[in-house]
């Protein structure tokens, strides 16, 4: 392939705090390197229908401390399709794009790993998810932001949970990964912490609340990742419902849900996702692709994507020795 001319930029699957920081390193970090570049609006989406925006340093200024994604985001299973998948790369092709940067999770990777192989169009991903759950790196953009967003919504419930005496259920994001339920209620000091790694025994969260409440602890807080919450039948009302009846500490549960992907990004975030994103314009002004950008022992490293795809990740499950250990 020619060395790359033009390069693109898109954010694709769910939105994550620091994603706008990306996008402005690639698109500054290209420009000085004397390339043009093209943003794709909704992901995938706009690689299929020719939504293509024109990007120079102006328009992204500004943008590193907003949230969300200027370039919008979305879910594509059509992309599954090779015939989609090179229909999208021609259509890259014949507005000039030669190289791309995807921003976002494992599927967005699989397509820029169809797209590199089936259509011939450089792609580099760059981790973009805040439940820290990519295997190939030890950290994802948008995941302290989320965390600390989730760590002030927890600190504002237990004022209220301890003004009542009561025990405070907050459901945090996590489908498959309890990264931030873990280091919230690490955080928070919750009295309990159900993460998807580690089976959930409703006994020992009740025992637990009824020996620290014959010891005179009349207020709780319980972190449960929304993965916990899924496998069981109404889910955290559920477990506040089962509190509340064994126990008899007046139980409430609340859902944090989506205002975890909002709020400025922190400094962590803003600093990781310029990183990440001037790393990849590096690579593809050397005509490099199919690989996925990463962190590893606080140094950005890359990775072929197939190979980033099969790495396993596991959750510091030491980490949770340590909150059993200083809970009550």
């Amino acid at each position: 392939m020619a060395d790359v001319r033009t390069i693109g930029v898109l954010t694709s699957g769910g939105d994550a705090p620091g994603m706008n920081a990306a996008v402005r390193a690639v698109v500054r970090a290209a420009i000085h390197n004397g390339f043009k570049v093209k943003g794709v609006r909704r992901g995938y989406n706009g690689l299929i229908r020719n939504d293509f925006i024109d990007l120079d340093m102006r328009d992204v200024s500004g943008i590193a401390q907003t949230t969300g994604t200027m370039l919008y985001t979305a879910r594509c299973p059509e992309f599954k399709d090779p015939e989609v998948v090179k229909h999208a790369a021609e259509n890259c092709k014949r507005a000039g794009i030669e190289g791309l940067v995807v921003i976002g999770g494992d599927g967005s990777f699989r397509g820029a790993r169809d797209l590199t192989n089936l259509g011939g169009i450089n792609c580099v991903g760059l981790p973009g998810t805040i439940d820290n759950d990519i295997s190939c790196t030890e950290y994802t953009i948008g995941y302290d932001t989320a965390m600390n967003t989730a760590m002030e919504m927890v600190d504002k419930l237990r004022d209220t949970s301890r003004s009542h005496d009561r025990c405070s259920v907050v459901e945090v994001m996590g489908r498959h990964a309890g990264y931030i339920a873990l280091n919230v209620g690490l955080a928070v000091g919750a009295s309990y912490i159900a993460v998807p790694e580690r089976p959930f025994v409703m006994e020992d969260m009740l025992a637990k609340i009824t020996d620290a409440y014959k010891e005179g602890k009349r207020h709780f807080i319980i972190v449960v990742a929304e993965g916990v919450a899924e496998r069981i039948e109404g889910g955290s009302t559920s477990i506040a419902k089962k509190i509340e009846e064994i126990t008899g500490v007046e139980t409430r549960a609340t859902v944090l849900g989506h205002v975890q992907r909002g709020g400025s990004p922190t400094v962590t975030d803003r600093v990781i996702a310029t990183r990440m994103g001037h790393y990849a314009v590096q690579l593809l002004t050397q005509g490099i692709g199919n690989r996925v950008v990463a962190q590893q022992h606080g140094v950005i490293v890359d990775y072929d994507i197939n190979e980033a795809l099969q790495m396993k990740k596991t959750l510091p499950l030491g980490l949770y020795e340590v909150a059993d250990d200083v809970s009550f």
